[in-house]
């Protein structure tokens, strides 16, 4: 059961990083326009582009993530440190996907079409995600 979870999350973090990662090589995709896609994934006012930098890294980090989900499943791997890193990163993706609720994050990122896409799409999986390594970490305890 926890290799499924830790699957389904890798899978949704590997789709993540690798779009991040064509970001990062200068592509514009799924939007052909570079300026509306700045504006969906990143929603600040006035940016015009992905920074390929900031996206290489996103991509690297959420990669990352995918590979603690898969580590985490493994209940003998790691011991007590790995279940602290797993519970971290699910907090961390927890605090993501709330935070795109609050109105304090709607005016630092307003610009559209990114607050729509945060509501309906960005914030739950992260609120998903965030769920996914939680139910790993305490399936390594039972």
């Amino acid at each position: 059961m926890s290799m499924g979870i830790a699957s389904l999350v890798f899978v949704l973090l590997l789709t993540v990083a690798l779009a991040h990662f064509l970001w990062a090589l200068g592509s514009p995709w799924p939007i052909r326009d570079p300026v509306l896609l700045a504006r969906a994934v990143i929603g600040r006012p006035g940016v015009t582009r992905v920074p390929r930098l900031g996206a290489l890294l996103v991509a690297i980090l959420v990669l990352a993530a995918g590979i603690v989900a898969l580590s985490v499943a493994d209940h003998t791997a790691g011991g007590l440190g790995l279940s602290l890193l797993g519970g971290g990163v699910g907090m961390a993706f927890i605090a993501r996907g709330i935070a795109g609720y609050t109105a304090w994050w709607r005016a630092r990122f307003p610009e559209e079409p990114f607050a729509t896409l945060d509501r309906r799409n960005y914030s739950p999986l992260c609120l998903l995600v965030g769920a996914g390594f939680l139910v790993l970490v305490a399936m390594r305890f039972t």
